[in-house]
């Protein structure tokens, strides 16, 4: 399976990666232009990565989704829409939008996420502190949908204990998996991304640039901004439960212990 996804694999098409529930797709849109889809069998999460539109749908109608110019620059506006929703995006402004998609049988409320909804954890210590921007949480009223933006701030780990969460063990883990979809805050930057199984089946690190796209369908997989550039990734998972529980790689797990001071520079978006 190949787990480095350049921009023309999901770029206005979704993509669904092998996955059993997740399907993706970026979509730049010029002011006055439109988009509709009818999302049969599917729930929708419409995250506004910068610009503004207005969304019409049989779930309601929205007439300002959207604040942030791009995603280093405010908390974000995104839409929850359900199964079989008729709808139509019409861009404002210049759009750049996610459309994070699930299979889906049960029907849940249409509900516009507003910044001030998206609540902020800062995790880690040390060169591992980030920030995690919550936009579809467990307790969120969806099916299988769970969604989250992570800010890492320039040479600082993230993702860090390496964790997992592909076996079904709740309430300490659970079965999800996940994309990591990326954008950097100046040209050239990087993001490095290692994922791996504790027996080796699996071991790869990649470099992800601006727009690109890493796959987890199992193993634990730590990400590290390149010095100079901060990085954001927004993330997508479904899995066997409504939880984001995970296990830490057990050779790694004693860092916990030694963070003590976090990095001032978080959040990097307020």
């Amino acid at each position: 399976m190949n787990l480095h996804l350049k921009p023309e694999a999901y770029t206005d098409r979704a993509a669904d990666f092998g996955f059993e529930h997740i399907s993706f797709a970026v979509r730049r849109l010029l002011a006055g232009a439109s988009f509709h889809e009818l999302l049969t069998g599917r729930e929708l999460c419409i995250v506004m990565l910068g610009g503004t539109c207005s969304i019409t749908s049989s779930a309601g109608d929205f007439a300002t989704v959207g604040d942030r110019a791009t995603v280093f620059d405010g908390k974000p506006h995104a839409l929850y829409l359900p199964l079989d929703t008729d709808y139509t995006v019409t861009a404002t402004t210049d759009c750049d939008i996610a459309f994070c998609y699930c299979k889906a049988e049960q029907h849940f409320p249409a509900h516009h996420i507003t910044p001030d909804e998206c609540a902020v954890e800062i995790r880690g210590g040390g060169n591992a502190t980030r920030q995690i921007n919550s936009i579809i949480p467990p307790h969120f009223r969806a099916q299988r949908l769970l969604i989250c933006e992570v800010y890492t701030p320039s040479g600082n780990w993230s993702s860090f204990p390496p964790h997992k969460h592909d076996v079904h063990n709740p309430p300490g883990e659970v079965d999800l998996d996940e994309i990591y979809y990326y954008k950097i805050d100046k040209p050239g930057g990087f993001a490095i991304q290692r994922v791996y199984t504790a027996d080796g089946r699996l071991d790869e690190t990649i470099t992800v640039r601006d727009g690109e796209l890493v796959i987890v369908p199992e193993g634990y997989h730590p990400v590290s901004a390149g010095h100079g550039y901060n990085v954001y990734y927004l993330n997508v998972l479904s899995g066997s439960a409504r939880s984001m529980a995970a296990s830490d790689d057990p050779d790694h797990a004693w860092v916990r212990e030694h963070w003590t001071d976090k990095d001032p520079r978080v959040p990097l978006v307020r």
